[in-house]
């Protein structure tokens, strides 16, 4: 089976859900029509399918997890797409806040081998502007480990180095209090009644951020200076 737009659009999902469970759990397939706007049993049919194919496997009533193949596939497609994100804000000069869509229709229309241009003309990155790392061209993937500004250490010298939200608004806050990936940044406080952050920014500017943003902005902790 060739790979069509939506096949890719299946494993990537399939892809992001098993990042953020235990490692062998099978992704529920209630949790994986909603990542992608279907009912279950539209989703259920093109897993079978997948499995078919030899991309997933299935358990019914239980869930899905990608095959050796399969996690090769969704990592080639999430390496077009972040390498389009980062062609076009580098290149194009696009805002990091609008890529997304625009990548999500792009990475199903370019080719391997225009991409292996972008890959070598941009340096070799190994993130795209959001921080999300850039599968190499054999599907590998080096996923570092960060802290949250919820749980990284108070008073440390830290870096933006991931935003886990594509939410254009998000990403537009994040650019205005400059909490953009490879910006410094200091936790000051942490209030647990108010559920909030308060963190200090490049230029000794301080922002308070309520928990569950602070949960998406990815932190490297960094050496005292």
């Amino acid at each position: 089976m060739l790979p069509s737009s939506t096949v890719e659009n299946y494993l990537k999902a399939i892809y992001s859900a098993q990042r953020a469970i235990e490692v062998e759990a099978l992704v529920p397939m209630g949790q994986l029509a909603a990542a992608l706007n279907v009912v279950p049993g539209t989703a259920t049919t093109m897993v079978k399918t997948l499995a078919e194919s030899g991309l997933v496997r299935y358990e019914p009533y239980a869930g899905v997890r990608l095959t050796p193949a399969g996690d090769r596939l969704a990592a080639l497609v999430l390496r077009r797409h972040r390498l389009v994100e980062l062609f076009l804000v580098q290149v194009m000069g696009m805002s990091w806040t609008e890529v997304h869509d625009e990548a999500e229709l792009l990475e199903h229309a370019v080719s391997d081998r225009l991409i292996e241009r972008m890959d070598e003309m941009l340096g070799r990155p190994a993130v795209d502007p959001h921080g999300d790392p850039i599968p190499n061209a054999e599907g590998g993937v080096h996923e570092r480990v960060y802290h949250s500004l919820l749980e990284c250490p108070v008073g440390r010298p830290l870096r933006v180095a991931r935003v886990a939200d594509q939410d254009v608004d998000f990403l537009r806050f994040l650019e205005q209090s400059r909490l953009m990936p490879g910006q410094p940044v200091a936790v000051v406080a942490r209030d647990p009644a108010a559920d909030s952050v308060e963190v200090q920014g490049p230029g000794q500017q301080r922002i308070t951020l309520g928990a569950r943003a602070a949960s998406k902005v990815l932190v490297d902790v960094q050496a005292d200076s």
